[in-house]
């Protein structure tokens, strides 16, 4: 087995690992740092065009689009960078949400039409894109959905209410999903792309979060909103497809933003653990420290194994639902985990927002959450042993 990376995808990562330390720390406007944008709920613009420029919102895009056509492995590989070199975890996860969740999309289902469009336009940052699956009545059970698209001649008549919706207060292209006919349950289920403008949809301020707080999160609301047939992404029906093809993108790449994260984190805590003086020595030398920061590398090691297994099979054309429903379990668990230890490691530092430490857990909270939750990745994981 070979568990290398060539030079270049080496290269290709440090870039992006040099380009986020540089490059996505301030904003040149208020508020600057991480801290002032957390405390303030503030989404870091400046950072997302600096990262349109950099073509991180073109990853997996073709060239003939715009992007830089890179595999599923060097999209791991370059969020995995980005998580580590940038502290606002908040625009990372905007940054996944609209390249894994709305581009790959597009990329996999679109027409032509659609590709040429849209996707120039969002490699740029000029368009920012949301996926709309999640209903006040339908979170897990993610194909009961109450949002409804009657057909009428040419038109279809969208109506219903979103929630929890990444990038929806910031976002100009909708990706909404409805059904077409409940009685047919996932088999009804259809996407349609949909632009901010469109009379009929309504969208909510950002709600306020625990964490992810600089990662604008709100609430659509669709009343006879009236599209075109052309605006339905691949086949009517095709929905839940489009859904799980999307889900192992983000299963992989998504938490390889948290696997950054997470060595960042743990780089400061080895910092921390041989500065940090208590009882005339370094708290590093104490067996209960220095355990829970071997704890805290088996996890990041574990993680990264997991993560790569599906980024390869992906990248081979092999689908992985099982393998990044245990990989997504298993990151975000660790990413909780390794957290908890951080903060307890420096003791009452860690308990104050000053040394920024607790916004890595508050942050960590969600991933148990968003992409299905860790009960629901339990469930897949189970019926596809046969159980």
């Amino acid at each position: 087995m070979d568990f290398s990376f060539s030079d270049e995808q080496r290269a290709f990562q440090k870039s992006i690992l040099d380009f986020a330390k540089k490059e996505l720390q301030e904003s040149t406007a208020p508020p600057r740092t991480t801290r002032e944008r957390d405390k303030a709920s503030t989404f870091f613009e400046d950072g997302f065009k600096r990262a349109a420029d950099f073509g991180l919102l073109g990853l997996p895009i073709p060239e003939q689009y715009g992007g830089l056509g890179r595999d599923v492995i060097d999209c791991t590989l370059a969020m995995q960078a980005l998580g580590q070199g940038c502290p606002d975890s908040g625009l990372g996860f905007t940054i996944s949400s609209h390249v894994f969740t709305c581009e790959i999309p597009i990329l996999l289902f679109g027409s032509e039409a659609q590709k040429s469009a849209l996707l120039p336009a969002m490699v740029r940052g000029e368009l920012i894109g949301c996926h709309a699956m999640s209903e006040p009545e339908a979170g897990s059970d993610a194909f009961s959905l109450q949002t409804t698209a009657e057909k009428k001649g040419d038109r279809y008549i969208l109506n219903g209410s979103k929630t929890f919706i990444s990038n929806a207060p910031i976002a100009n292209l909708f990706l909404i999903f409805a059904t077409v006919n409940k009685k047919k349950g996932w088999a009804g289920v259809t996407g349609f792309l949909v632009d901010r403008n469109t009379p009929g949809l309504t969208v909510s301020a950002a709600l306020d979060k625990l964490g992810l707080k600089t990662s604008p999160t709100g609430e659509l609301h669709l009343e006879d909103l009236e599209v075109p047939e052309s605006a339905i992404l691949g086949r009517v029906g095709q929905g839940s497809a489009i859904f799980n093809a999307e889900m192992e993108w983000e299963r992989s790449c998504l938490f390889a933003l948290h696997l950054g994260t997470m060595q960042r984190q743990l780089d400061a805590t080895i910092q921390y653990a041989k500065d940090r003086k208590q009882f005339g020595q370094s708290i590093g030398s104490f067996q209960a420290v220095s355990h829970k920061i071997a704890d805290m590398r088996l996890r990041i090691e574990l993680s990264e194994m997991m993560l790569y297994k599906v980024a390869w099979m992906k990248a081979r054309g092999l689908r992985a639902p099982l393998e990044s429903a245990m990989s997504k379990l298993y990151v975000s668990e660790s990413f909780v985990a390794n957290s908890l230890d951080a903060v307890q490691l420096r003791g009452g530092y860690g308990f104050m927002s000053e040394y920024e430490v607790e916004r890595d857990l508050r942050d960590s909270i969600g991933s148990r959450i968003y992409s299905g939750t860790n009960e629901i990745q339990r469930n897949i994981i189970a019926s596809l042993l046969g159980l």
